[in-house]
């Protein structure tokens, strides 16, 4: 039970690692849309997946059913194509540190969400690790809005879209891994990006033939290379790694795990930009850090949750 913890803790930390690359992505490549980024990344996803999945496909397509593929088919719409195209919209919009801010609201509304699951923690008990992430937040947002030329009213709405989807495809994917004992969280992963590979193909119409703009060889053979490269690390690693960690640990803080997305998001941001960290920054990135460790300690094994304390007062 403590190797599986401490293992589903160390899965979240690599896979927001990974995820962190995503709000780089649109920087590399600005000239081309949100859409064409997207389509892009996603028909990478899907390819990869197909060839990585192709030895256990038929072994795989008869234990799932129905509600697994309705589920598979949601979740790539709201965790990968939804997501992403409003993720790339507000960071050319309002720039990575704003998106960064409010997709890191994303661990405070799944911490909440998962305040009732099964092996939860009382709320009262998560209140010193959310009022830490709210703090490392509110820092990162005072000195990102506040600098002149930064943030937008349409990159802002495009943020907020995307927590919403965020939000939604990592509490459903949490409760869906629960439920599904048949396939591993490899294995869901790659199912993931073939249905997401599907779905891709039809954005991919407007965004590349719809779209204005030309781009020279150049230009698409390094498009090309980025998302290739934002498929394998962030949607194949990644999604495999936080899949690990959805189970391993209880939604709460499973949650708090996204975190790191914004951590290394910023940190990457700091490398791109070539400059340190201002002290707004630096206070957020430390009062993160400690909502997480309040929140992994208020999960520690052997601490009582909700069911367990239940049961200890009952007759």
């Amino acid at each position: 039970m403590v190797k599986d913890h401490r293992r589903g803790i160390a899965a979240g930390i690599a896979a927001g690692a990974l995820w962190g690359l995503i709000f780089l992505a649109p920087e590399l490549a600005p000239g081309f849309a949100p859409m064409q980024l997207s389509a892009g990344r996603y028909l990478a996803y899907g390819i990869i997946a197909a060839v990585l999945v192709a030895p256990s496909w038929n072994a795989l397509r008869q234990r799932l059913g129905r509600a697994e593929w309705r589920a598979l088919v949601w979740l790539g719409l709201a965790g990968n194509i939804v997501y992403y195209v409003l993720l790339a919209a507000a960071v050319q919009s309002g720039g990575v540190a704003m998106a960064s801010l409010v997709i890191g609201l994303a661990p405070i509304a799944v911490t909440l969400a998962g305040s009732r699951d099964r092996h939860a923690v009382p709320l009262r008990r998560l209140a010193p690790s959310l009022a830490l992430s709210a703090a490392g937040l509110a820092c990162i947002g005072w000195d990102a809005l506040s600098a002149p030329g930064t943030g937008s009213l349409p990159g802002l709405l495009c943020a907020l879209g995307a927590l919403v989807s965020w939000t939604l495809y990592v509490v459903g994917n949490s409760r869906v891994l629960a439920r599904i004992t048949t396939v591993s969280a490899r294995e869901w992963s790659l199912l993931t990006g073939v249905v997401t590979g599907i779905e891709a193909l039809v954005l991919a119409v407007p965004a590349f033939l719809l779209a204005d703009g030309m781009h020279d060889s150049a230009a698409w053979w390094k498009f090309v290379g980025i998302v290739g490269a934002v498929a394998m690390l962030c949607s194949v690693l990644g999604n495999a790694l936080w899949n690990h960690a959805s189970r391993a640990l209880p939604l709460a803080l499973a949650g708090q795990m996204i975190v790191f997305e914004t951590l290394f998001g910023l940190l990457y941001g700091f490398l791109w930009e070539g400059r340190w960290p201002t002290m707004s920054e630096s206070a957020a990135m430390v009062l993160l850090t400690g909502g997480v460790v309040c929140c992994a300690a208020a999960h520690a094994p052997g601490k009582p949750g909700r069911g367990a304390m239940l049961l200890k007062v009952a007759p």
